[in-house]
């Protein structure tokens, strides 16, 4: 049985992907985004204004305490993603955390374990399976007309100042492994439809600075045969962004963000695959409707967990390659 009534929704994270969801949300008939939360009391005001949300609060602890809230939306640092999904599980509220669930194998876990617990949605942004792009390639998948032999992915940033999205200075340190592979690594067993059978890694140099590899290489192969490769780097000068390439029994296609192409680079229209080529909205659309609906959403932590557990054992074997 569907609810509809109005979705009273909170959004943690004032930065570019709290924007993102912020007007994703609003486009979503029946949700009402009812409060901000940021680092400061004054940068969630100054987001509030900008969002037209008309509550701002200083804390996520506050938000959890408001009665009126049926859902929060994490958009904040890799760091507090685990700790904060908890957070809002023990509260009663349903929850979506931006990629990466967590940064270790064990918080992960613990995620699961929490939602297991109290029966509520639990999701997380594996935005890649909402993608247009991606759907349409899923779609072909599912309908038996494209296999994919190998998978083959670039993750390309120049980021050798720890800055985010817009230009500004983080307070965190993102990482290669633990955020962008999640993305592939869940995309893979994803569109092969088979669990991730073997996983292999190597990295450069750690930054003096950042204390984190700025490129890596990571190997998979999946029980049904499929292999992937994907490169990651932020070192790289441009062109910026991730860029994959499916090779399949029937066909070839070149996925960049929402654009897909074919092997002779003629573009495939994928405006009819959703109501949106927004990927963040398709992934906030599935949010609300999984709420509403009474069920499992895609991308739930229990569907995504297998990644975190092949994250966890590719940081093992680096580690063990590094003596640390």
């Amino acid at each position: 049985m569907t609810d509809n009534r109005t979705l009273r929704v909170a959004l943690a994270g004032g930065g570019a992907f709290g924007a993102k969801h912020a007007a994703a949300l609003k486009r979503i008939e029946g949700v009402e985004v009812a409060a901000v939360v940021s680092s400061t009391l004054e940068r969630a005001q100054k987001f509030a204004a900008e969002q037209g949300v008309g509550r701002a609060v200083a804390s996520l602890d506050e938000v959890l305490a408001m009665e009126d809230i049926d859902a929060v939306v994490l958009a904040t640092p890799t760091q507090l993603h685990a700790s904060q999904t908890l957070a809002c599980l023990e509260a009663g509220k349903h929850v979506q955390v931006e990629i990466p669930l967590a940064d270790s194998l064990k918080d992960a876990e613990a995620c699961l374990a929490a939602q297991q617990r109290t029966g509520l949605v639990a999701m997380v942004g594996h935005t890649r399976r909402f993608n247009p792009s991606h759907q349409w390639v899923h779609q072909r998948i599912e309908a038996g007309e494209f296999g994919i032999q190998q998978m083959d992915v670039q993750t390309y940033f120049f980021r050798r100042k720890n800055l985010n999205a817009l230009g500004e200075p983080r307070s965190w340190t993102d990482h290669l492994l633990w955020h962008h592979a999640a993305h592939t690594v869940d995309l893979f067993a994803y569109q092969t439809g088979s669990p991730i059978a073997q996983a292999n890694a190597v990295q450069g140099p750690i930054h003096p600075e950042l204390g984190i590899a700025m490129d890596m290489s990571i190997q998979l192969r999946a029980e049904n045969g499929a292999i992937c490769t994907l490169s990651l780097s932020f070192n790289n000068d441009g062109p910026l962004g991730t860029f994959f390439r499916y090779i399949g029994d029937t066909g070839t296609y070149l996925a960049r963000y929402d654009d897909l192409f074919n092997g002779k680079d003629e573009p495939i229209d994928v405006s009819g695959v959703d109501v949106s080529m927004d990927g963040i909205e398709l992934q906030d659309r599935e949010f609300v409707s999984a709420i509403r609906e009474g069920r499992e959403p895609n991308s739930s932590v229990a569907q995504v967990i297998a990644c975190y557990r092949t994250l966890a054992a590719l940081e093992d074997q680096l580690d063990a390659a590094s003596g640390s």
